[in-house]
């Protein structure tokens, strides 16, 4: 399981959105699904360098997204991340989209908790709630 701090979730979302409104919209990451697919609020969790929850708001030129690592997966904290990416997210690079109402939902429904866990079962990806004291 990789987790996320839930402070750290809701930075990725809130700046995709404010970016959105600054620069004219949300990015599509694969470039061809339609306008509802995935040009709505949300973050893409990404496989490469790490595991990591970007945000998705249109930058301005030159401007970089709000990136948030997971804890476990971070190369800049953790000697072993590519095996952590290797054994969770998987061996190749990738993009998965998360919506951010369905996050915000999740999110709501659950107090109390402090972070977001995603496990890869095979074919699927599962969110939990965690809370961590």
């Amino acid at each position: 399981m990789l987790t996320f701090p839930l402070t750290a979730v809701r930075a990725v979302i809130a700046r995709g959105i404010a970016d959105a409104r600054a620069n004219g919209g949300f990015r599509d990451p694969h470039f061809g699904l339609s306008a509802t697919d995935n040009r709505k609020p949300g973050l893409w969790l990404v496989g490469d360098h790490g595991v990591y929850l970007l945000s998705n708001g249109k930058l301005a030129e030159g401007a970089k997204p709000l990136v948030a690592y997971a804890e476990e997966c971070d190369p800049h904290k953790n000697d072993d991340w590519f095996e952590v990416k290797r054994q969770t997210f998987g061996g190749d690079d990738g993009v998965d989209f998360l919506d951010a109402r369905g996050l915000e939902a999740l999110i709501a429904a659950s107090p109390g908790c402090t972070h977001l866990g995603i496990t890869f079962p095979e074919d699927a990806l599962q969110l939990t709630m965690i809370e961590r004291l």
